[in-house]
């Protein structure tokens, strides 16, 4: 059994610092038994209604324990590492799915960064073939990049050389297992993608909190990475303590260059020729050294900002991720050897804790209609107790959950008749369900309504309120235009849909679990018409008449502009930017007119950003939205940008003053 005051370099580190609650970190696995004594007096809060059914399980216990090691408060049954830093639980992790996906991961890292979070934990992940994340996690892997936030993942127990994702992208700092006896745990997982970027650190036994008020021994990477979280969050403390502003990736570069490297003999080979070293990763985190190198760097009056690129540059063993100065400070100390040893089998699973006592299940209240299959309690929610807002583009879809409820409608649906010949019905054919819902407006609260992500169902639309029905009504009128004819004026490409989490989620026939999206107003549900905004733009090009382009090329241009904010944008709409940027694309008929000058002179997008606006409203989330134009037949004439403010501080967003443009110099 270990506890995390006995991890060697801890007691050194608490001299320094215990945390400080302008440091936040956010724990990004199953729920958080927040009542357990370990979190009394700690400064750790969970987001309401994000979505899974997350009330007990193991994913549970395994919340709990990743949590306390870092939260656990002095005192208690068990200390954290950083117990005086902040911290929110976003529940991502279930038993319903019993296992993470990449997008469930995706949406936990944007509510994190969304809430304020300096350092993101995630002790879970998913297998992949080539290491390289989907689109989603990647993107949210990226923002953390842009953001300056430090993302520490678990490599994994599966004892394999193998890639495990976020933990093999290169941007993540990923973490292994490191035994009682200083070597790598045997299921921890190891590979050619986690060089320069991963390291051990303790995972053997540690005793951490359990739901319902116990505690428990854990084994497993997923326990190793919350001790390198809670070690960074310190060391950001320190930086905000001397007057520094907090640089997690610095700080994630810091642990890299003064980890232990492997020395288990010749060549770091076992006496059968394999590279064993390999499972040392970059090294094992010394908790004394980057105490020690952070407190000279901070009395030198550096705050590792140098180091501020985090993961992109190396230190001097090869190994350019390392900022500059870390890297200098690292060369100057002296290098620990980790002790040969056999290496010794462990038989504790990271799983044994699901066999301990669980706590009781909480009591749902009870649903009606295929959206209430899967239900989820009420958590301790952020200031305001405000449910998560989503603007988020799709293909609208749908989905049956069973194959009893698809039955129903496949024996409710009229036969149909092709060149003489009597078919039964097809509930799977779009077609067909068009004309059902059209004759039995009421089967549309049967179905569970879904947002996709090219063929991946994000979310289940679920209509609530007085306008319910009429919520269904226009559902089907936008299923019946995203099955007509490409070159049809009523064709829908793709769907916008305002709403929020309701906490809840279903299970879809597939399998998947998607959270649910309540659907309250009518206003902002809209449909991309393409045919009839391209004909719109065109309009307004041709009205500004200096020398317009043809209308195959402004039609290209516009066609152009939704792709790359569909397609190279794409989002889960739940942050505010995403938003904003999700109305600005939706708003088609006002960005027709904002660009139309644009367009008409055969201009075409080049960049699409989005930033915090600097002048808003008061209790507003201002966002600014700039679009940036470019002559692609000419790189030297003078672009054109065009800004305009959103507003998504309600469901439905809006746009705030005049539209502001000037031009910039080519390239």
């Amino acid at each position: 059994m270990v506890k995390v005051e006995e991890i060697a370099g801890v007691r050194e580190l608490w001299r320094k610092s215990t945390g400080l609650p302008e440091i936040c970190v956010a724990v990004v696995d199953g729920l958080v038994d927040l009542d357990h004594p370990v979190f009394h007096g700690a400064q750790l809060s969970c987001l309401d209604n994000v979505w899974q059914d997350l009330s007990s399980g193991t994913s549970v216990g395994h919340g709990t324990h990743v949590a306390s090691l870092i939260f656990g408060q002095p005192g208690g049954p068990v200390p954290g590492i950083a117990p005086g830093c902040s911290g929110i639980n976003v529940p991502a992790f279930s038993d319903v799915t019993r296992r993470s996906s990449q997008l469930e991961i995706a949406r936990g890292i944007e509510l994190a960064v969304e809430h304020g979070a300096h350092i993101v934990n995630i002790s879970g992940g998913q297998f992949s073939q080539s290491g390289d994340p989907e689109d989603a996690l990647g993107r949210a892997l990226r923002l953390c990049g842009e953001e300056n936030i430090l993302v520490v993942a678990a490599v994994g127990n599966n004892g394999c050389f193998c890639n495990h994702v976020p933990a093999a992208v290169s941007t993540v700092l990923a973490v292994g297992a490191l035994g009682d006896d200083g070597l790598p745990l045997p299921q921890s997982n190891w590979g050619a993608a986690y060089k320069g970027h991963a390291i051990l650190a303790p995972g053997q036994n540690l005793l951490g909190a359990e739901p319902g008020g116990g505690l428990v021994q854990m084994t497993g990477s997923s326990m190793a990475a919350p001790v390198v979280s809670g070690v960074a969050a310190v060391l950001l403390s320190m930086q905000v303590a001397a007057g520094h502003k907090p640089d997690p990736l610095g700080v994630g570069a810091l642990l890299i260059s003064t980890a232990d490297k492997c020395d288990i003999g010749e060549a770091g080979h076992k006496p059968d020729g394999s590279g064993y070293c390999d499972r040392f990763l970059s090294g094992a985190i010394n908790i004394e050294r980057s105490t020690r190198i952070m407190s000279e760097m901070l009395r030198n009056g550096e705050g590792a900002e140098a180091s501020a690129c985090g993961c992109k540059k190396r230190a001097e063993s090869g190994d350019p991720e390392l900022g500059v100065s870390v890297a200098a400070e690292v060369a100057a100390a002296e290098q620990s050897v980790v002790p040969e040893a056999a290496l010794v089998v462990q038989s504790a699973q990271e799983t044994a804790a699901s066999e301990q006592s669980k706590p009781p299940q909480q009591a749902n209240a009870p649903q009606s209609g295929p959206l209430a299959m899967i239900d989820g309690p009420i958590l301790s929610s952020l200031p305001g107790g405000m449910r998560q807002r989503v603007y988020a583009l799709g293909e609208l879809g749908y989905d049956f959950g069973t194959e009893a409820r698809r039955d129903t409608f496949k024996q409710l649906m009229a036969p149909q008749e092709i060149d003489g010949t009597v078919l039964p019905p097809n509930p799977y054919d779009a077609r067909q369900m068009v004309d059902h819902l059209a004759n039995n407006p009421s089967e549309a609260r049967s179905l569970i309504w879904t947002l996709n992500l090219e063929l991946t169902p994000i979310y289940a639309l679920e209509a609530s309120g007085s306008f319910a029905a009429e919520i269904y009504g226009l559902l089907t009128r936008l299923l019946t235009g995203s099955v007509a004819a490409d070159d049809d004026p009523a064709h829908i490409e793709r769907v916008a849909i305002p709403g929020v989490l309701s906490g809840r989620s279903v299970k879809l026939y597939s399998g998947q679990v998607v959270p649910i999206v309540e659907i309250e107003q009518i206003r902002g549900l809209y449909g991309w018409e393409v045919n009839k905004l391209v004909e719109a733009a065109v309009s307004a090009a041709q009205a500004h008449g200096d020398g317009a382009a043809e209308v195959a090329t402004i039609t290209e241009n516009l066609r152009e502009f939704l792709t790359k904010i569909y397609y190279d944008l794409r989002n889960l709409g739940t942050m505010s930017r995403d938003r904003a940027l999700n109305f600005a694309a939706t708003n088609a008929f006002q960005a027709a007119q904002t660009f139309a000058s644009a367009l008409s002179r055969g201009m075409a997008v080049d960049t699409i950003n989005v930033e915090k606006s600097p002048f808003c409203r008061l209790d507003s989330d201002c966002w600014d939205v700039q679009l940036r134009f470019f002559d692609p037949e000419n790189s030297r004439r003078a672009r054109r940008v065009y800004r305009f403010t959103i507003d998504v501080s309600d469901t439905m967003p809006v746009t705030l003053g005049e539209v502001r443009t000037w031009t910039e110099a080519g390239v």
